[in-house]
């Protein structure tokens, strides 16, 4: 799967949990960055992905993100 399919799974993934569907994410893309993107439903995210990809992250993973860029590097090293 190409970059840019996982970056739009994981928009995808992003308008549902959220409930916005004027989100856009890129690389660069924080918390900060995204209305109602706050610790609760950074959980209720990577839940989500994991579910959706079939996969497990680490909390040490998790922890180490800081930017959307980052999540989707992590997501590709699981291979998808």
């Amino acid at each position: 799967m190409s970059r840019a399919d996982i970056l739009k799974e994981v928009t995808d993934i992003f308008i549902d949990v959220l409930d916005n569907e004027d989100i856009v994410l890129n690389d660069e893309t924080q918390a900060k960055d995204v209305d109602d993107w706050d610790s609760l439903n950074h959980i209720q995210l990577v839940v989500a992905i994991e579910k959706h990809f079939k996969i497990r992250f680490t909390s040490k993973e998790i922890q180490s993100w800081n930017n959307v860029g980052e999540m989707l590097n992590c997501i590709q090293e699981k291979g998808i």
